[in-house]
């Protein structure tokens, strides 16, 4: 055995034998520090949760780390302890629902966020949280967010916790339709960012649609890569040049710069960067908010046209100048001559602008703030912001030529359809202290951001960028893990104890051994072997060969 505090040891235990009911009784001092059946001490048990989930500590530092205190464990037992770490903590929150459904109750009830997360062909990781104590209540495991397995999720909420006072969610068909059915009373509220972003999408994400594939078809970015990669080694031999070159560009101090040897292909060098970086110039909120198929094509625009100002400019006077303006003017020609990028391009802009213009009305996600996917909304009152988007919808519905386009009027349907949605006044409750005002958060950004720090832990920890693996692997109840940040809510948990190692030794460690068992069986569909042999070029013949005979 092994604990913290004590290091490995070896323990006899004399049971003894009730004489009046013959039921045995052990060491209750050794039940407190180790689990029956283990050699791990909840006290270990708990260290390795910790570091693996929330110091993002891998499994062979982890190792180390109990090595130095006399403790030897393998890289694989540290995985099996944090599984198991992760099933004590959830078999905790479920004995303490009654407890937490009270402390919900002390700030007049909760409003329940819900969101989930995936990759690839992961399941869907369905988290619920209140937006007010930032308290993860519970998560589930999904093929998809279809209504039919969402129901009996909240349902059980519902019994856990009682109704919430409002529900804040994205705008997936599924979640709606699953919280009307289970909190069909209960305000429900769509997040401002998740609507602008489907607003976006609605409005003109068929003219980005078309410049991707427009731009793709002309290979322009991979053309200019090349000739940026030629120009590099070109000028990796006069690296003082290139130095001199941006120290000019940095102070404003240009009239040195027209005496440098390769001033030709500096300027074209750093016009291609210019160019090429015109895909990264939004705010990292992501398309619709960022477009950066259209800042990469005006780019390209901009230096096509700057290239032709410059025909018979003394820039370029040696035949060697001469044939890298040649060069470059041709690579931008094509897309600068292809009319349907230009309609498109001013298309999509003209919707752009009009979209900007609703997303200042809602006063979020706005294009000069700095905040990035954080942005909860600039500070203002629901009632200015409903008002804003009113006189927007009226100003849109004035725009006879507009309206014309099905995209326009699709918006204006959106706008319509989640108007109840979109506006929510704030909600009075009574409580012990008195009746408080509680404004639900316009955003769903409390959930967005709980599972990118989550996510993050994983890739720290693991330096991969791919989590669909992960998210394949994990237990279903590992975000509750994100709870023991919250000191008022520990309080709750611990329930009068000193620590967490106190209270995993009030649980049943045969309940813990009959989830472990459940977990592994879950993960399990298909054995390595199965998949070697399936994989055999020759599996299908042999499964036809053997379904031959079997009907012989």
């Amino acid at each position: 055995m092994a604990t913290g505090a004590i290091g490995q040891f070896l323990a006899r235990e004399f049971r003894y034998a009730c004489r009046r009911c013959g039921r045995p009784v052990g060491s209750e001092e050794l039940h407190a520090l180790v689990p029956v059946g283990c050699r791990i001490g909840y006290d270990l048990l708990v260290r390795v949760g910790e570091a693996f989930f929330l110091e993002s500590r891998n499994n062979a530092q982890i190792v180390e780390d109990l090595r130095e205190s006399n403790v030897k464990v393998c890289r694989s037992e540290v995985s099996y302890l944090a599984r198991k770490f992760v099933i004590y903590l959830a078999l905790l929150h479920k004995s303490m629902r009654t407890q937490t459904k009270d402390f919900l109750c002390l700030n007049g009830g909760y409003i329940l966020h819900l969101d989930g997360t995936c990759e690839g062909e992961s399941p869907h990781l369905i988290s619920v949280l209140d937006g007010i104590t930032e308290i993860v209540l519970d998560n589930v495991k999904l093929p998809s967010e279809s209504a039919e397995g969402l129901i009996p999720f909240l349902q059980g909420i519902k019994d856990s916790y009682g109704e919430p006072l409002a529900v804040v969610t994205d705008m997936g068909k599924g979640i709606l339709a699953a919280l009307g059915e289970v909190f069909e009373q209960v305000p429900r509220f769509v997040c401002h960012f998740h609507f602008l972003k489907n607003a976006g999408k609605e409005l003109f994400g068929e003219e980005n649609e078309t410049l991707r594939n427009r731009l793709a078809g002309h290979g322009i970015q991979g053309i200019l890569r090349a000739r940026l990669r030629t120009l590099h080694s070109r000028l990796a031999q006069r690296p003082q040049g290139g130095d001199t070159f941006l120290a000019g560009i940095e102070t404003g101090d240009l009239v040195h710069l027209r005496a440098l040897d390769a001033l030709a292909q500096l300027v074209v060098r750093a016009l291609l960067v210019w160019v090429l970086e015109g895909k990264n110039q939004g705010q990292g909120q992501g398309f619709p908010f960022d477009q950066p198929y259209l800042g990469f094509y005006r780019r390209l625009i901009a230096a096509s046209s700057f290239l032709a100002e410059r025909r018979d400019s003394s820039l370029f006077e040696s035949t060697a100048d001469r044939r890298l303006y040649r060069t470059i003017r041709d690579d931008l020609l094509a897309v600068a001559r292809d009319s349907t990028l230009r309609k498109t391009a001013d298309t999509m802009h003209e919707k752009v602008q009009v979209f900007d213009r609703l997303r200042a009305a809602m006063r979020i996600t706005l294009p000069e703030n700095k905040r990035a996917l954080n942005d909860d909304g600039e500070p203002c009152t629901m009632k200015t912001i409903e008002k804003e988007v009113t006189k927007f919808k009226g100003w849109l519905y004035r725009q006879t030529k507009r309206m014309k386009d099905k995209a326009y009027r699709r918006l204006i349907g959106q706008l319509d359809t989640y108007r109840q949605m979109l506006f929510c006044d704030p909600i009075v409750v009574a409580t012990e202290g008195g009746k408080i005002v509680i404004q639900p958060q316009r955003t769903n950004n409390i959930l967005e951001q709980f599972f990118r720090n989550f996510m993050r832990s994983y890739r720290k920890k693991n330096g991969f960028q791919a989590i669909e693996r992960m998210l394949k692997a994990i237990s279903e109840d590992t975000p509750l893990v994100m709870n023991l940040k919250n000191e008022d809510f520990m309080k709750v948990l611990l329930a009068g104890k000193s620590n967490l190692p106190q209270r995993f030794a009030d649980i049943d460690p045969n309940t813990v051994r009959r989830q472990m068992s459940r977990s592994t069986q879950q993960d399990k569909t298909a054995s390595a072997r199965l998949k070697k042999l399936v994989n055999a070029p020759t599996f299908l013949q042999t499964l036809s060969c053997l379904a031959t005979r079997k009907a012989s």
